[in-house]
């Protein structure tokens, strides 16, 4: 659940539309190549994409979608030597990639040790949704993404609210709360809901997140320096590149710090005062 671009066929360079914007330098249409891929389905600007003007690219991660659709549904055939599989194959890497999204978070929710009840449903809800993306091109588009999203949702929100409750009593519900720019140095989230909320260029700089819910959270330049992240929940490693931190952000083990963090020279705000926005 974790890309492997060299097993892939550029699909995500391809498939989806960019617009000109702070993550992409460019516009592209859905189904184009971008003018930086090359011949082998590498990026020939991978190195320097954000000072090239891509820091959208390099918190993409299909969670091995790109490549279960090339290796797999695919047969290994790539759309530059076989272009009449071309939009079949677009269309299909857009219902794989939030399947398999769904992959690792109900993995996450497997590795919380929830009730044997809410296991068992997770485990059933994990294999149901494998067997989902395993099907044919055909198969794929006939899926009903978004009704599958939502029944798995539903357990994810309750086993996140299970292991926010553990340890402590569970912290302030903040679900879908629009928080850009915010100063939330003295706000206790320990234990708090966060899942999908906004929280662009949000100055978080040491708190603590142990046990809060980060499913889907927009951490887009918030800022993370000496935060605690060890404990937080269902925090992927693409929410991190996402952020600005430090050495002294605190992550847990399955997640790297980016490595334009340590490039960052960041100048502590006054308190209460909000970020720029560009």
């Amino acid at each position: 659940m974790r890309a492997d671009c060299a097993r892939c066929f550029g699909l995500c360079c391809v498939a989806p539309a960019f617009a000109a914007s702070a993550d992409f330098a460019v516009d592209k249409p859905a189904g184009q190549p971008c003018g930086h891929l090359r011949t082998d389905f590498a990026c020939d600007i991978h190195v320097d994409l954000r000072a090239r003007g891509f820091p959208g690219c390099t918190v993409f991660d299909c969670h091995g979608a790109g490549q279960r659709v090339a290796q797999e549904t695919f047969g290994g055939r790539d759309w530059r030597a076989a272009p009449e599989t071309a939009p079949l194959m677009f269309d299909v890497f857009a219902v794989m990639r939030p399947l398999h999204e769904l992959l690792w978070y109900l993995t996450e929710a497997l590795a919380l040790r929830p009730p044997a009840a809410l296991r068992e449903e997770l485990a059933a809800a994990l294999a149901e949704t494998d067997r989902l993306a395993g099907g044919s091109p055909q198969e794929l588009l006939a899926v009903d993404v978004e009704t599958h999203r939502g029944q798995v949702n539903r357990l994810l929100s309750r086993t996140g609210d299970l292991a926010r409750a553990r340890g402590g009593p569970p912290g302030a519900d903040r679900r879908g709360a629009v928080l850009v720019g915010r100063d939330l140095r003295r706000t206790d989230l320990r234990g708090a809901n966060l899942r999908g909320a906004v929280l662009i260029g949000t100055d978080l700089r040491g708190v603590d997140l142990t046990r809060a819910d980060l499913t889907g959270a927009d951490l887009r330049g918030a800022a993370l320096d000496g935060a605690d992240l060890t404990g937080a929940l269902f925090l992927h490693q693409s929410q991190v590149d996402a952020a600005r931190g430090d050495r002294r952000t605190r992550l847990p083990d399955r997640v790297t710090p980016p490595a334009h963090w340590s490039a960052l020279s960041l100048t502590p705000r006054p308190a209460g005062r909000r970020p720029r926005r560009r």
